[in-house]
């Protein structure tokens, strides 16, 4: 069954050809026009006629507009000569339905007005022999009901086909911006992880030269603090690797390894280790917490963790041999500030707002971009008296 639909539907106007010849094949049968309805019988008019009919069943689908206007042309020849009615006059009602339900709509309309138009003349020319039935019921009854029956059902197929179409169309406008979102939600996440890891290197790759270079240094004069430099090489850059792993697992969708190690990401209460962790590496840190800790929202904790890791790493970087550091957090009701500041010699603001002296494009740049993800307003710039000052407000709830 399903093969003769995609059969018919391949090949629609071979379809059409071959009932076009069914019903040629049916008028022939039934004989001249006067057999039918007393009109002429002169074949000569007649045989034409009827093949025409059927060309119009045949490429109706082909040439919808076309077809209505032979259709309506030998309609009225029909009239003019007094060929009467035959099987092929069925063309005629085939023609409007399919106008109706395929052709343009001034098509349609035209189809409609012409069909009623000639059931009436039709009627008129020949009237209905039935003494029991009024000529004005036969009228309606035999030539314009059918012709408008036509019409409706041709239209309404028409707007089923309209109705089907503009679902597809909104189907397939929605699921080009589904796919447009997840762009832009893979963009959005790569530019994450390409933040996350320039904080997690920049760090923690930093701590680990200036201890191996200090390792180096006293490996001869003070070999148990050359150890305890290699000891918190090894030990940062295991934070590192598993940073790292944490970050670079999103990108495995929906893969998932057996006994792999979970680790969260950094939250403020891993602030102190941080701090701590610049202290074991030779810069002197002050760490001070004002206010109520609390638990936080996710992004604003890890926000606020990247924030001082990029500052005390811009520090260590640039600060100079004896910069010191400073970190304060402020738990206010609505939110949470942070304020770090050394008395470093310092890199040139510029290089700081052109994300380092790398030039890769984070430093500021990307702490604001952090900070705008969670709605908050960052302030930085040198210090008066030398160094650098960096203050964020983290807000609990982005701003609109």
């Amino acid at each position: 069954m399903q093969r003769l639909y995609d059969f018919l539907r391949r090949y629609p106007t071979g379809v059409d050809g071959f009932w076009a010849l069914v019903l040629f094949g049916i008028s022939a049968a039934a004989g001249t026009a006067g057999q039918d309805r007393g009109g002429t019988d002169s074949m000569a008019l007649l045989v034409p006629v009827v093949f025409l009919l059927c060309l119009v069943i045949a490429l109706r689908r082909r040439m919808p507009e076309y077809m209505l206007v032979l259709a309506a042309s030998l309609g009225l020849a029909q009239l003019v000569l007094d060929v009467g009615v035959t099987a092929a006059d069925f063309a005629l009602l085939v023609i409007v339905y399919t106008v109706a339900a395929t052709g343009a709509r001034w098509a349609s309309r035209l189809a409609l007005v012409m069909a009623l138009s000639a059931a009436t003349l039709a009627q008129l020319r020949w009237p209905h022999e039935n003494a029991s039935v009024p000529g004005e019921v036969a009228v309606i009854v035999f030539q314009t009901v059918p012709f408008a029956l036509a019409w409706v059902l041709g239209d309404s197929i028409r707007t089923r086909r309209a109705y089907f179409a503009q679902l597809e169309e909104r189907a397939a406008r929605l699921e080009k911006e589904r796919e447009a979102q997840a762009k832009v939600a893979v963009a959005a996440e790569r530019a994450r992880i390409a933040r996350e890891l320039h904080d997690v290197v920049a760090h923690n790759v930093s701590v680990m030269v200036v201890q191996a270079d200090g390792a180096a240094y006293v490996l001869d004069a003070a070999p148990d603090q050359a150890k305890k430099a290699l000891e918190t090489i090894s030990s940062t850059g295991r934070q590192a690797l598993a940073e790292m792993r944490r970050l670079l697992g999103v990108l495995r969708t929906g893969e998932h390894q057996e006994g792999g190690e979970y680790v969260p990401q950094p939250d403020v209460e891993q602030i102190e280790d941080l701090v701590e962790q610049c202290r074991g590496s030779g810069l002197p840190v002050d760490f001070k917490v004002e206010g109520t800790p609390r638990p936080l929202p996710s992004g604003v904790e890890l926000t606020a963790y990247r924030i001082v890791q990029e500052a005390l790493t811009n520090t260590r970087k640039h600060g100079g041999p004896n910069a010191g550091a400073s970190v304060r957090l402020v738990y206010f009701d609505d939110g949470l500030g942070l304020l770090v500041e050394d008395d470093g010699k310092g890199a040139p603001h510029e290089l700081y707002e052109e994300g380092g002296v790398d030039g890769a494009g984070h430093g500021l740049i990307g702490m604001r971009e952090r900070i705008g993800m969670v709605g908050g307003t960052l302030d930085a710039g040198p210090r008066p008296g030398g160094g650098f000052r960096i203050s964020a407000l983290l807000p609990l709830k982005p701003a609109h």
